[in-house]
């Protein structure tokens, strides 16, 4: 048996049992005709070798990393083309490639370098190529194609993590606002900068000067910027400049450290050149804090002037504008936008809420900061939090549009309290409004993918999902509740993959703040569907013993209940759910949850939702 470094690409067909249950011959004769006339001639286009079919799949080995990606995005525009032609049975198939050093016979190829190619396969989207970190430093500057940062996503049993990137070919147009245009003349990450203040209190400091800095270089048309959720991911890691360039697709990174002592600040900053390691610019600046907005300014400047990008003259009169004059409010909000991040767990969101209240307190026009309560306030509503009613929403979110029209996380913030008031078409154009201000905000693509459930258009919902999932990777709940959706469409392979990856990310939470009852009920969910009985139990038991008056919870506890067939215990839960202020959506939720199907013809599910509102 020979040993050989190859590249291995993996694909499968997304929902291949639910087509073989409607149709099993059509479906067998649909991908021998895909295997005859696209998969084999394309193979033999870009030199690749058919090892072996698997069923609903196929496993093939190329000496070329970049033939490999070539094969993949024409295998996936011709199947895709092919599907729009059909009018018997569409089919999308989800690839993974890895380049390994692997043991390679004439029948098929082992190692682990091929378990990672089928783990990337299993992450890919339908339609999707889903590509490893060394097949990403090959072929990244060597293609045309765009490359999403997927993250580091867990190996299956193992406890480690691989890095993986996705592969966007022009078809997706989401993606395609995400990733550097032709318009873009230069493309910089700027990476957290370091707190050296010697206080780890000071850290939401050095990560506000953070944003800050890509916030104003994001207004900046001619200059592409990597996002606040992306470049957050090396937060904490000693990494190479050339590395994260090569990474992120990016020509210029820019690093810094904070120091902050009492009414002096002190920032250093580099730019570096990704593609050589040199320096280009750097500076220090030692200030006192009554002056960070000056500063801000002239960092922004040097880094545009450096660059040498074209910028318009409103984009000029943009940078230099603050959302507030007052320094004090400034690091008020700066705290509550600290906490905000931190996850978004009640006591963090309330936290948060202070803080942004604090900032109102000295500056009552602070746009950011009515726009960070009525985030916040949107998120504990989500959660269950029935002290907080639609009104408050909409009237901070209104006022912080009417200080400032382009706030996104505002227009998201006002399409949820539409949402919960059952106003979908209304929120739709607000979630849109959110979306094209900021294409990578959570919570626009969160929000959004709810009221898409709740109208009953799962399809749309879990993609939204899926993208919500993307923009920040330690969330749980986008992922569950895209399982929810692909169970509703009859998709039972990807929501048990959706199920085992949301889980994933709950059981990170809980090891990290083990009193999470939120984490711990929405996982109980996950266990439930995945058939692990015995941990289910223990998760709900230990979510009601930390939160025994959370409504939500109780209503993710009565569907874990449901999915074990525990139908009074899930009964006694969702009764629980059921608060004095409960909204109409919660009841439309009920309807489409899927979870709750063994309870539909009970006579207290029935007596239940005659209390909710119409």
């Amino acid at each position: 048996m020979e040993r050989r470094l190859t590249t291995i690409l993996s694909a499968d067909i997304a929902g291949y049992s639910r087509l073989m249950e409607q149709d099993e011959a059509g479906t067998l004769n649909e991908l021998m005709d895909r295997q005859a006339n696209v998969i084999e001639p394309l193979l033999g286009k870009h030199g690749g070798r058919l090892i072996k079919t698997l069923g609903d799949g196929f496993l093939a080995e190329f000496a070329s990393v970049t033939n490999s990606v070539h094969f993949a995005v024409e295998m996936q525009a011709a199947c895709e083309a092919h599907n729009v032609k059909t009018t018997g049975h569409p089919m999308s198939f989800r690839i993974g490639i890895n380049l390994a050093d692997v043991m390679v016979d004439d029948t098929d190829v082992y190692g682990e370098g091929v378990n990672a190619a089928f783990r990337l396969q299993g992450i890919a989207e339908p339609g999707g190529i889903c590509i490893s970190d060394t097949v990403h430093q090959h072929v990244h500057r060597q293609t045309a194609y765009g490359f999403e940062d997927m993250g580091k996503r867990p190996v299956g049993g193992t406890g480690g993590t691989m890095q993986a990137y996705r592969v966007t070919a022009g078809s997706d147009s989401a993606a395609q606002g995400r990733r550097r245009s032709p318009l873009h003349e230069a493309s910089i990450a700027v990476l957290p900068f370091i707190n050296m203040s010697g206080d780890p209190e000071q850290e939401y400091f050095s990560d506000g000067m953070t944003e800050d800095i890509i916030t104003d270089l994001s207004k900046i048309s001619s200059l592409f910027v990597v996002s606040r959720n992306t470049v957050f991911t090396f937060k904490g890691q000693n990494v190479d400049i050339d590395q994260v360039a090569r990474r992120l697709s990016v020509q210029y990174v820019l690093e810094g450290s904070v120091r902050k002592v009492n009414d002096r600040v002190r920032i250093t900053a580099q730019l570096i050149d990704g593609r050589t390691n040199g320096h280009v610019w750097g500076e220090r600046y030692d200030r006192k804090f009554e002056d960070i907005f000056e500063l801000q300014d002239d960092i922004s400047r040097s880094i545009v002037s450096a660059l040498r990008v074209r910028m318009m003259p409103l984009e000029l009169e943009r940078l230099t504008q603050r959302p507030t004059v007052n320094t004090e409010a400034y690091r008020y909000y700066l705290m509550g936008r600290g906490f905000f991040h931190r996850g978004h767990t009640k006591r963090y969101l309330r936290l948060a809420r202070q803080m942004f209240a604090r900032a109102l307190e000295i500056d009552e026009d602070y746009a950011a900061a009515h726009a960070g309560i009525a985030d916040c306030n949107s998120h504990l509503l989500d959660a269950g939090d029935t002290t907080i009613t639609v009104q408050e929403i909409f009237e901070q979110s209104e006022r912080a549009l009417a200080l400032d029209a382009t706030l996104a996380e505002a227009h998201a913030s006002k399409g949820l309290a539409l949402y919960t008031a059952g106003r979908y078409a209304e929120a739709e154009a607000n979630f849109n409004r959110a979306i094209a201000l900021k294409p990578d905000l959570f919570e626009a693509f969160l929000f959004y993918g709810r009221n898409c459930f709740n109208r009953g258009d799962y399809a749309k919902a879990a993609e939204l999902f899926g993208k919500a999932a993307e923009f920040k990777n330690d969330d749980f709940r986008a992922l569950g509740l895209q399982a929810m959706c692909f169970q509703s469409l009859g998709r039972n392979e990807e929501m048990i993959d959706a199920a085992r990856r949301s889980l994933a990310r709950a059981e990170e939470a809980i090891a990290e703040r083990p009193d999470d009852a939120d984490a711990l009920a929405f996982g109980a969910g996950l266990l439930a569907l995945l058939g692990e009985k015995e941990r289910t139990k223990d998760w709900a038991e230990r979510a009601v013993i930390i939160e025994p008056d959370d409504f939500y919870m109780h209503y993710n506890l009565a569907c874990a209940f449901a999915i074990l067939g525990e139908k009074e215990l899930a009964m006694d839960r969702l009764e629980k759910s059921v608060g004095p202020n409960s909204l109409k959506s919660l009841k439309e939720f009920m309807l489409h949850d899927s979870d709750l199907d063994i309870l539909r013809d009970h006579p207290r599910y029935k007596a239940l939702l005659l209390r909710l509102p119409a």
